[in-house]
């Protein structure tokens, strides 16, 4: 039992943060219907601007998560008025591949970039909180413990403002109809940008809130990146609390798996494993993911 516990945390530890970088993944697909193939580079990016304005200003680690969170939410604005933006006139007549191709190239830019810039080795910033909780059976240390509940809180946060806020409900009248929410006086490319900049600050804390548990690289974002497409399915095509529910379950899955898979050697080896397998079973007894929407168009 205990052994069960101490894998279940840690995948709720994980899970949490999966949760941050796929519903920033979502909120964008929601709202803009276009999928950011550089989604994980955002999380890279978070990851360092937080590492720089800890050791670059002295900002306490729990400050650097906010700076890094206002840091790429500026970037996402800039980055959809001045890339994206563009997709929304009759410059550009095949939409769906322009919307991939930016997007995949911001990959390829700031990971090269990244290179360039910070280096090919590994960085790590200050922890949190240093040391370990131990209660009972379970040992936890205090990087994990705060990065998961501090990306709890910005869920929760995220929750509320989606539901409770004129802003909130105004992007999901746009990600329900773009033409309806136009007629009632919302600006459709008002919460493009938004959106977009709220994907890119979820994604910018995701890394950040990581930076500490796990050493930093440039290539960093790659494997979250997958990761988020595969939660964004399971959970249904463009709902943020089915991108909750689906990161915390993508986690617990893989935590659990790997720690009961009968050959410990190579248990890690079939991590994505457990989360590919994970997906088919969702999608052969719900197609739609578990809290798809039937409402959302991608035209």
């Amino acid at each position: 039992m205990s052994y069960f516990l101490l894998l279940a945390v840690n995948g709720l530890v994980i899970g949490l943060i999966y949760a941050l970088i796929a519903s920033g993944l979502t909120l964008v697909f929601s709202v803009l219907k276009v999928v950011n193939f550089g989604h994980g580079s955002l999380y890279m990016l978070g990851g360092y601007a937080s590492y720089y304005l800890i050791t670059g200003l002295g900002l306490h680690p729990l400050l650097g998560v906010i700076g890094a969170m206002i840091a790429l939410f500026l970037f996402g604005v800039a980055f959809e008025r001045l890339v994206i933006a563009p997709m929304y006139t009759d410059k550009v007549e095949r939409k769906d591949e322009y919307a991939i191709i930016v997007t995949f190239g911001l990959t390829i830019l700031l990971t090269n970039l990244g290179l360039v810039v910070f280096g090919p080795f590994a960085k790590s910033p200050p922890s949190f909180m240093a040391g370990v909780l131990i209660a009972g059976p379970l040992i936890l240390p205090y990087d994990r413990l705060i990065a998961a509940v501090v990306a709890a809180i910005l869920l929760v946060g995220l929750a509320l403002f989606l539901k409770r806020t004129t802003l909130g409900q105004a992007l999901d009248a746009v990600s329900q109809s773009r033409e309806s929410a136009a007629v009632i006086g919302i600006d459709p490319h008002r919460m493009y940008t938004v959106a977009f900049g709220l994907g890119s600050a979820l994604a910018g804390g995701a890394g950040a809130l990581i930076a500490p548990v796990f050493a930093l690289s440039p290539s960093m974002g790659d494997l979250p990146g997958v990761q988020a497409f595969i939660i964004i399915v399971l959970g249904g095509m463009g709902s943020v609390g089915g991108s909750i529910i689906g990161g915390i379950l993508l986690g617990l899955v893989q935590s659990l798996g790997v720690g009961y898979l009968p050959d410990p050697n190579r248990a890690l080896a079939y991590t994505q494993a457990f989360g590919a397998l994970l997906l088919v079973i969702t999608l052969l007894l719900r197609p739609t993911g578990l809290f798809g929407r039937s409402h959302l168009r991608l035209e």
